[in-house]
């Protein structure tokens, strides 16, 4: 499996960078994953340079082919302004519209205190669900005080087994039921609210059919 971490840390060292690291290892904890790390903040001239031109360097266009490619993301910012980091939001403007359709995607944020919290429903859930990726369940948020306490390692265990669950090979005992999947599920290209159908090994299916087939004839 591959797994791809997308930091948007500035700093060297970044709490930003380590939370995506521990992620990422609980993550491997239940899934084999070959793992590649994408520091955005060494790719800021290349994203800027593709916004001017509309072709990417190389650095970038790698990647940004790793992300395409990957079994599943992990997409981690520092908070600026109540929401996520430009460079953050530069780089996921440039990825193609269809690379992250159906992609299983853990986002999780830093900042300096508990009061941005809710940063990741209101600015990154959105955003990935605009995206068509599977945005999970569990989103990780740390802020200062956050660090060595057992609620963030908890917080960490949890959405780095639910990830692992999506990413998993299809028939193992690690493939997600039906409700789970539901759950996650993103909004389809017109909007309407979208399930799964287990038939259709789990295909993403507009709520409207399903809603007709349950109508009498």
């Amino acid at each position: 499996m591959r797994l791809v971490v997308v930091s948007a840390g500035l700093s060297s060292p970044s709490s930003t960078r380590l939370l995506a690291d521990r992620l990422a290892a609980a993550t491997a904890g239940h899934v084999e994953t070959e793992t590649e790390v994408v520091e955005l903040r060494d790719l800021a001239t290349e994203i800027a340079q593709h916004f001017v031109t509309g072709f990417p360097p190389a650095r970038l266009a790698a990647a940004l082919d790793a992300v395409a490619a990957a079994d599943g993301l992990i997409a981690v910012t520092p908070v600026f302004a109540a929401s996520y980091s430009g460079l953050f939001k530069s780089f996921f403007d440039v990825i193609d519209k269809d690379a992250l359709t159906g992609k299983p995607v853990l986002v999780a944020a830093t900042g300096g205190t508990a009061r941005h919290s809710l940063v990741t429903e209101h600015a990154l859930r959105p955003l990935f669900t605009y995206l068509r990726a599977l945005v999970l369940p569990t989103a990780v948020f740390a802020a200062s005080e956050d660090w060595g306490e057992e609620g963030l390692e908890r917080r960490i265990a949890r959405a780095g087994a639910e990830l692992a669950r999506f990413m998993a090979p299809s028939g193992t005992a690690a493939t997600p039921d039906v409700d789970t999947a539901a759950a996650i599920a993103p909004r389809s290209l017109t909007g309407a609210i979208t399930s799964v159908d287990p038939a259709d090994g789990f295909e993403i299916v507009p709520f409207a059919r399903r809603l007709a087939a349950l109508r009498p004839e």
